[in-house]
This record gives structure tokens, C-alpha cells and sequence, in this order.
């Protein structure tokens, strides 16, 4: 926790950084790895001049040379995004913006959310998967052939799934594997756009229901639920697949490494880490200062979550302040003692965030709603996609009226104190001054002298003051010789 207050220079010369070092790849597999061909058909079709080429940190060592063969093979200028502003995984408009693109190519893992700014083309990582030792693994995980089982994957290995499938079905008739569907009107993958009206035709053609989670879509039999399925991951353990077990907590999953080759039943305790996640709701109800972090600009309808968490935070009786701070960390967050506890808005894999190292909790933005919306109540589902909070979204819970809503005491369950839904939620209560103030109701009496809220909202730096015309003119005078620690005057009278 000291870290976050300071910094030993001893330990920061001594530190040791470990950096996964990768070779560049051979010109002949540039086509292979990168999906060259069919990026410069996607420019040239769509007659795009700038083209923005977003790489994660371990493929930047390629983006030189798959820049050029992209200006080679098309008219367009290319320019290369590596440091991005928040997560890899995320679409950085903004830094394609600042170019003047005219449409972004992102290479590598994704997290898939839909961005809406910019035209989108997303390459993956052809990572090498032994399909055979893949198969195999899968027997001896399901050892019986009629159980419903779906195939999720990571992004980096949906290039393997159609042979895994070849191997697999004639002995599983009840095997699904799910198919990357990018979301959008303007997200290019695989050749695959979803649309608002694709789960209905779908529905209607196939006779079951469709499901679409994290870029994955897959058709169920309308007699059946997700619940009712076993999982089987294709992927390194990390932030995708903690989501899909996060989202289905009451399915068992199972999973393959392609590094390691091997497989196994996935050991982690959803329960234990659904009960963590239920104590820092239990830290959000007991917050009065809540601070709202804007961890991406490209995610869509990330402004309308902005909106729909202050309105129901403030409903709630509790202050929010926005913050927009790019990449996370302790020294950052550490600044504003004044905040009881954060909630970080971004993509999926991005939001749940271990907030272990911090000085304060960071919370989703579904956590938030299960501390301040008392309609919302929690229960087996969890969310971490705040497009599905948002109204018309499948997890969508409104606020109640503010006529109909009563305040409320309970006991929180971390200090044993007595707190009130909204005792602060009225605007008038507070008075100009802010030194004292005293909320009444029905209920009890509460004092709040000198809150947090009203130092953090007085906090401010204006800088050097000018003052026109109100300093003295006085004439120049030599001033001292010399260092700070020695003048040489200092020692002699004047």
C-alpha cells in the first residue's frame, strides 16, 4: 500500500522487467500471420487514404514491415498505433482520429466490443493449435457423447475450430461451436456483420434461440438453455475466458491450452469469486463519494452508461465525479483520498479489474446498479458488458419513481453502522456554506460536517495570477551569487 504513496529509488534501478521478447516474422509468413491480401482488398474496395494500424505491444515488431507491404500493395497511407490509451484488447478511435484516418485494421486479441467512429477491419493472431492433442483432450474431458457441450475460443484460434469440429461431431450430436459475429454496421470480420434484426431471422429459420455473448454467437434448441450445456475453451486462461465463466457461474467449463497442450476442468471457485465481488457492493452501499473512471472512449453507448450511473447514483443520496486518466494504476487512483470507492467503465475484459493493490475498490458498472438501484437486486446473474444495462438492453432494470421511492434505512454489513438510501438525494438540503448541515427525516438524524464531497468539489488549481495593475512597479536589484546551499554574500553584513 506505501507504493502508492511513494517509490524507493533503489528499488526502481533494481527492479527487473520481464519482457517476452519476439522475434520478427519471416517476409515469406508476413501474408500468413497478417492477413495482408485481404487487408489491401478491404482498403481498395472501400477506397480508404489513412489507414490507422493498431498492434499490441507483442506484435510491434512487425507493424514496420506490414506497413509497408500495405502502402506497396495499395494507395493509402498507413500509420502505426502502438501505445494505446487504455486496454490493447479496445478499438483506439481516438488515436485514429488524431490522424485523420479514414479506417482502422487491428491486429491481434480483441475484445470485440462494437465502435461505431470509424470503418473497422479486425485481423487475428493465427496462434498454432494442435488440433489432433485438442480432440483428443476433449474425449477424455466428455466422456459421454450425448452431452450438450458448446466451444468457445479465443479470438486467436477461431481458425482451428472448423477441423476441430470435422473431428469431433460425427461422435458428439449435440456439439455447438459458437462463431465470431462482429457487432456493428461497420466492423468487418470473417465476412460476418451482426444486426439488430439478425437473432430474429436466425430464430425464425432454425426453430431455437439465438445467443450472443462477447463477440460469440451460437443457436441452442428452443428446449434447451445455456445452463443446461457444459463449456470447452480453446485458450490461454485470462480475461476472456474469466468472463465467460463470470456470465454463465452454472455451467462447468472445461479448457485446452494450445501452449501447454494440455487440458483440464477448470478448478476456479466461481462462488468464491462472486461472494468477492459481492463485498465490494457491499463497499459501494457504504460509499458516499463515488468516482465514476472513464476507462475507454470507443466502446459504444459508453456517454449513456456515463449518464445512466450518475442518475442513479445521485438518486441513491451519493456524489459522483468523473475521471478520464487512460491506463489504470495505484499512484494514480491514490491521489483522490477523497473517493470511497471507483467505478471503472470499459470493455468486457477490461471492467473487472482486481482492485487488491488499490487504496480503494473498483467496482462494474453493474455492481454500482446492485448498490444504488434497489429494483436490481443480486441474484445468479452477473453482467459485465454495460451495453446490457442500458434501456432496450437484455439486463435492463429501471429506476424507480422518484415519487414512489421511500427512504430507507438498513445496516451495512461491513462496519454494522446504520446508513439511508437517500437521505442525500434532494438537491435543496444542502446549503451554500457547506461547514455544517443537517439532514432530517422521519427515521433519524444524521450530521455531516465538513463531507469529503465538499473538500473534493472545492479542490482546484488556478495557476499564476496576473493581477494587472495591483503590483507595485519597484526598480531591479542584483540578487544573489552562488548555490542555494552556499550564496557568497551569505556570512557577510550588507
Amino acid at each position: 500500500m506505501a507504493d502508492a504513496f511513494s517509490s524507493s529509488s533503489e528499488t526502481v534501478i533494481q527492479r527487473v522487467v520481464g519482457v517476452a521478447v519476439k522475434t520478427s516474422t519471416p517476409a515469406d509468413d508476413l501474408e500468413k500471420f497478417y492477413q495482408i491480401k485481404k487487408t489491401c482488398d478491404f482498403i481498395s474496395e472501400h477506397q480508404f487514404e489513412k489507414v490507422a494500424l493498431q498492434f499490441p505491444d507483442e506484435l510491434l515488431v512487425d507493424s514496420v514491415a506490414v506497413a509497408e507491404e500495405i502502402e506497396r500493395n495499395t494507395n493509402a497511407k498507413s500509420y502505426i498505433l502502438g501505445d494505446t490509451s487504455y486496454g490493447s484488447c479496445c478499438v483506439d478511435e481516438v488515436a485514429a482520429e488524431h490522424v485523420g484516418a479514414d479506417c482502422i485494421v487491428h491486429y491481434g486479441s480483441a475484445c470485440l466490443s462494437p465502435s461505431r467512429r470509424l470503418p473497422l477491419l479486425y485481423i487475428f493472431e493465427q496462434r498454432a493449435v494442435d488440433v489432433e492433442k485438442c480432440a483428443s483432450s476433449f474425449r477424455e474431458l466428455y466422456p459421454d457423447r450425448h452431452s450438450h457441450i458448446i466451444i468457445l475460443y479465443d479470438v486467436n484460434y477461431a481458425h482451428a475450430i472448423n477441423g476441430l469440429l470435422a473431428l469431433l461431431s460425427p461422435e458428439y450430436p449435440n456439439l455447438v461451436a459458437s462463431e465470431i459475429v462482429v457487432e456493428g454496421e461497420q466492423c468487418y470480420s470473417h465476412g460476418q456483420i451482426k444486426r439488430q434484426d439478425d437473432d430474429a431471422r436466425l430464430s425464425d429459420q432454425d426453430d431455437g434461440q439465438v445467443i450472443y455473448q462477447f463477440g460469440r454467437q451460437f443457436t441452442l434448441k428452443s428446449s434447451l438453455s445455456v445452463t443446461d450445456c457444459s463449456m470447452f475453451y480453446v485458450g490461454q486462461e485470462g480475461a476472456t475466458l474469466r468472463n465467460f465463466m463470470m456470465t454463465w457461474n452454472r455451467c462447468s467449463f472445461c479448457s485446452f491450452d494450445p501452449v501447454t497442450a494440455k487440458g483440464q476442468v477448470e478448478s476456479i471457485s466461481i462462488s468464491r469469486a462472486l461472494m468477492k465481488r459481492y463485498y465490494a457492493i457491499e463497499r459501494a452501499k457504504d460509499a458516499n463519494v463515488v468516482g465514476i473512471l472513464v476507462g475507454t472512449l470507443g466502446v459504444a453507448d459508453y456517454l449513456s452508461i456515463i449518464e445512466q450511473l450518475k442518475e442513479t447514483i445521485k438518486r441513491a443520496g451519493k456524489k459522483s465525479y468523473m475521471f478520464a486518466m487512460g491506463k489504470l494504476n495505484v499512484p494514480k487512483l491514490a491521489n483522490f483520498l477523497e473517493i470511497d470507492i471507483f467505478v471503472l467503465i470499459a470493455c468486457p475484459e477490461s471492467s473487472l479489474l482486481d482492485s487488491k493493490g488499490f487504496l480503494k475498490p473498483v467496482v462494474t458498472p453493474f455492481e454500482m446498479e446492485v448498490a444504488c438501484n434497489r429494483k436490481r437486486e443480486w441474484s445468479e446473474e452477473y453482467v459485465t458488458d454495460f451495453r446490457h444495462l442500458l434501456p432496450g438492453g437484455q439486463s435492463h432494470v429501471p429506476l424507480a419513481d422518484q415519487q414512489d421511492e421511500e427512504d430507507e434505512s438498513d445496516v451495512s454489513l461491513i462496519t454494522g453502522a446504520l446508513r439511508s438510501h437517500n437521505l442525500l438525494s434532494s438537491e435543496p438540503t444542502e446549503p451554500a456554506y457547506g461547514s455544517s448541515v443537517v439532514l432530517r427525516n422521519q427515521m433519524l438524524t444524521v450530521a455531516n460536517t465538513n463531507s469529503a464531497a465538499s473538500f473534493l468539489a472545492g479542490r482546484s488549481w488556478i495557476g499564476l495570477e496576473q493581477k494587472l495593475g495591483e503590483t507595485p512597479v519597484v526598480k531591479a536589484v542584483e540578487g544573489r551569487r552562488g548555490i542555494a546551499i552556499a550564496y557568497e554574500e551569505e556570512g557577510t553584513s550588507s
